[in-house]
């Protein structure tokens, strides 16, 4: 997976050593440059197969060889799953022959000129698999492939080697699956903590979502896979997600949701960006000239292409004139904007015929890049994938991204001495649960329960057969029992008479609904109350933030997350010491509704598909999760940043310094426990005149042994120390003092100094 960054790494050196060579020789003589090395190899009538060249100059060859209508077929992509819903009286819709079965989407290739098919695959958590109905399923459908965790869980690693470790291995089974596109790259901030996609998500600071991200696409495109970024933008909720408008100004934008996508596109160069379902200031993301145009393309030099998410194309001239580049997943859009209209658009001038080249080579410049002409996939070749090795990658993301959010006199790790251990509820006996919609990937062999929501889509309601109960029954003496936690009242009699009990939450989330509250649903708030106590260990899976009541009642309370394919093994071995728990929290737990920005969601479920419910951002605007508590002095009920350890750790030592046109911070950081472990330092800086007290400026996943510290140094990139004029287009740093926080939170700081910045001006990339 890593042999592609190595060829860029080898091919910028190459390029690099040229240029030197060059320039040196021009200062010696006066003879012309010595001419680069021509390849002897490539088909004299196929000269965009010189990988000598750029990836630019490959697209601009290419282009010169195609005609209009092949140009305009690279633009238009079909929905790869058989399912005859979407044919009506008006919508022609053929299911693409060459397409791979259950799949998200294929776009053709041209033949003759050697272009390849694109073929998609959802997501970011692995190689996905489209609804298929029961009576059409067989032992090989829906495929089964290795899931990694939700991507709020890697978001809660804070460690980029484990985000990219873990894209690289689905991006590595998509490319095994036959697939050269994978719809992956999910980062909307976590602005509605109801929201049913959270999970797919990077939590709430644009610098860890933006990172975390960036990195698992770098991991996904090694392997010569496309990576699309998405939700382009603003994508915060699910209720009326086709119809919202959310409104928002640029300042705000631009120092929120747009500064994560910012980040992950400078870390992980996605081939393709994903524009979104809903409106944003009164236009559809896929059809916004500030979004696509303005901000995208001319301010960040986005060279790739911007594909539609699958039903979000509305128009023909404007979609085409605004930005968007690929209509994706015909026929869940009403007509086929990209198909025959936008060949009339061109013909008559609406669409001008450069705009028509730029939409082609957009998409041939993304896959010379990332490798989709020179490694080309290979049908399906399933077989060969490693599921034990790419469990285990799986599984260290589960155990890195979890969170030990209280332990009472060392409940956890499980005592050696506990005669008896009694385990309830969420089917902890046979598996883990994983969140639903586009993003399942369904586990070899099939789920161990069946389908409990039972309602179409986004089900069926899937876990994967990797069971808590059995991984900590390998690992204790204790005798262990499970109950299903129906009966509270059975569970709490038992719960009496064992030494531990471990008990298990669920919240089931999924694409295309929104959460009604923060409260674990289907009653299970009482059943936890029913078996609290001191020895009581509460282990959650959940899509998000999640409220507590019976918090101060229990003794330990672990975030699981969706822990991915070995999530019972990753969850057994974290809650027997074998694994030292390191998460910390990528976004902040409320105490309650009341304290988040809109406790009543906006829209309304019912409303029709030609709505026009308006949202307003503006509310806390820049200000998002913890940054909105600090602003209004809230206290959560755990904050960002939070995470325990079965050891302690000391942050000492504080310094900072400008640097360059940033600033530089070093510290260290000791283990004063017993055992090793991972601390998760944050560095959070603090100015005058932006959205809240405080940003998260840098931080760094430290692993020390007993006894032993570790200096660190860490840089905080410009933009955080600025703030974002919308006239110039620039980032400005004003002249002053600014605080440098040393935290393991949001809310715990451990240590604090004070560094005199001069004003600069940085141009709109941060430069």
């Amino acid at each position: 997976p890593a042999a592609f960054g190595q060829r860029l790494l080898a091919t910028t050196a190459l390029i690099g050593a040229f240029a030197l060579t060059t320039a040196a020789h021009a200062q010696t003589t006066n003879a012309p440059p010595p001419a680069p090395t021509v390849r002897t190899d490539v088909p004299a009538d196929r000269p965009w197969m010189d990988t000598n060249l750029s990836a630019e100059a490959r697209a601009d060859l290419i282009l010169k060889e195609m005609t209009l209508a092949e140009k305009l077929d690279l633009t238009f992509g079909y929905f790869s799953t058989d399912q005859q819903w979407q044919q009506t009286p008006i919508k022609n819709y053929v299911y693409p022959k060459e397409g791979r079965p259950f799949s998200a989407g294929f776009v053709p290739g041209i033949p003759r000129l050697g272009i390849p098919n694109q073929w998609q695959t959802d997501a970011g958590v692995g190689v996905a698999t489209q609804t298929v109905p029961e009576a059409a399923r067989t032992a090989d459908l829906p495929r089964g492939r290795t899931a990694l965790p939700s991507g709020i869980n890697t978001a809660a690693t804070w460690n980029p080697e484990v985000a990219e470790a873990g894209g690289a291995m689905i991006g590595n089974e998509a490319f095994l699956s036959g697939f050269n596109v994978q719809l992956a790259g999910g980062m909307n901030l976590l602005r509605e903590a109801r929201n049913g996609r959270n999970f797919e998500y990077g939590g709430e600071d644009p610098l860890l979502s933006g990172i975390i991200t960036g990195h698992e696409i770098k991991g996904i495109q090694s392997n010569h896979v496309i990576s699309t970024m998405k939700h382009y933008a603003f994508n915060g909720q699910e209720t009326n997600r086709n119809q919202m408008d959310h409104h928002i100004e640029d300042k705000a934008a631009r120092e929120s949701d747009l500064l994560a996508f910012q980040i992950a596109y400078e870390t992980g160069n996605p081939g393709s960006v994903m524009c979104s379902y809903n409106r944003v200031n009164g236009f559809y993301a896929c059809e916004s000239d500030w979004l696509l145009n303005q901000v995208l393309k001319t301010d960040w030099g986005f060279k790739g292409y911007v594909m539609s998410d699958w039903g979000a194309t509305h128009s023909t001239t404007q979609a085409a004139n605004q930005g968007l580049d690929q209509q994706s997943g015909w026929a869940f859009d009403r007509s086929p904007y990209f198909a025959g209209a936008l060949r009339e658009a061109v013909n008559n001038g609406y669409v001008s015929e450069a705009r028509a080249n730029d939409m082609a080579k957009r998409i041939l410049w993304a896959m010379f890049e990332v490798g989709l002409f020179d490694h080309p996939v290979n049908g399906d070749q399933a077989t060969t994938i490693d599921y034990v090795k790419n469990g285990k990658i799986s599984q260290t993301d589960a155990e890195e991204g979890m969170v030990l959010l209280k332990n009472t006199a060392g409940l956890l790790p499980l005592s050696k001495t506990a005669k008896s251990i009694l385990i309830v509820g969420a089917h902890a006996d046979v598996g883990v649960l994983s969140g639903g919609g586009s993003s399942q990937v369904y586990p070899k062999g099939g789920s161990p329960v069946p389908d409990e929501f039972g309602k179409g889509f986004p089900g069926p309601k899937t876990w994967y057969p990797s069971s808590p109960m059995k991984g900590i029954q390998a690992r204790t003496q204790a005798t262990v029992t499970y109950l299903d936690g129906k009966d509270i009242k059975a569970a709490a009699a038992a719960a009496k008479k064992a030494d531990v009990v471990v008990v298990f939450g669920e919240q089931w989330t999924g694409e295309g609904f929104d959460m009604p509250d923060l409260n674990l649903p289907n009653n299970q708030d009482a059943l936890i109350s029913a078996v609290a106590s001191k020895k009581t260990v509460v282990v959650l899976q959940t899509g998000g933030p999640v409220v507590m009541p019976w918090l101060s009642k229990v003794g330990a309370v672990v975030e699981a997350w969706y822990p991915g394919s070995n999530g019972g093994e990753a969850i057994a071995r974290v809650l027997t010491g074998e694994v030292n728990p390191s998460g910390h929290l990528p976004a902040t737990f409320p105490a309650s509704l009341d304290q988040t920005p809109r406790p009543v969601i906006e829209g309304d479920p019912k409303l029709d598909a030609d709505s026009h419910p308006m949202g307003n951002y503006n509310i806390e605007g820049a200000a998002i999760g913890y940054k909105w508590f600090d602003k209004k002095g809230l206290k959560p009920l755990f904050p960002f940043g939070h995470g325990l350890s079965y050891t302690t750790f000391a942050l000492s030592d504080l310094t900072a310094a400008a640097d360059g046109k940033g600033l530089k911070a070093s510290f260290a950081v000791k283990n004063t426990g017993a055992v090793s472990g991972k601390e998760v330092a944050q560095v959070y800086v603090a100015g005058n005149g932006w959205e809240a007290p405080k940003r998260l400026g840098a931080f760094k996943k430290v692993e020390v042994a007993p006894g032993e510290s570790q200096s660190v140094s860490v840089t905080v990139d410009p933009r955080l120390l600025a703030t974002y004029d919308s006239a110039s287009k620039t980032w400005n740093i004003a002249a002053g003092d600014y605080k440098v926080m040393l935290a393991t939170s949001a809310a715990d700081i451990a240590q604090t100094v004070t560094v005199h910045l001069d004003a600069q001006t940085l141009d709109v990339k941060g430069k």
